[in-house]
């Protein structure tokens, strides 16, 4: 069994020297300062670029799966894929991400999280 033992000595008996008071005061005025956030991610265009007469290998489809396929297991999100290209609106780029998922060109793998479509194993004959 044990007992409480207690030390005659204070454990705050050497006060620092940092400016705190020694005593406790009465808080009588209190200044608040509020700031604006920060946006450190890139304005997104309000109009996204028309690339339906673009060559195939110039068009936004090819240009991200493109992406994707250069690191296949990073997972990406939407705002991160538009501001990279900075030519197509959140929305859009919503919507067009959500069709190639659909048609399993691209892997969905939670809300607003994209991956390359990983390559499937060659079946066994």
């Amino acid at each position: 069994m044990y007992a409480d033992i207690k030390s005659p000595m204070s454990r705050y008996s050497e006060r620092q020297a940092d400016g705190r008071p020694g005593t406790s005061r009465t808080v009588t005025r209190l200044d608040v300062t509020v700031l604006e956030p920060v946006d450190l991610s890139p304005a997104l265009p309000t109009a996204s670029r028309n690339d339906r007469h673009a060559t195939p290998a110039t068009r936004r489809r090819h240009r991200i799966l493109a992406l994707l396929q250069e690191d296949p297991t990073r997972l990406w999100q939407p705002r991160e894929i538009a501001a990279h290209f900075g030519d197509i609106t959140l929305e859009t780029m919503y919507r067009q991400l959500n069709r190639w998922a659909v048609s399993r060109l691209i892997h969905k793998l939670g809300p607003g999280l994209y991956a390359a479509t990983p390559l499937s194993p060659a079946p066994l004959a």
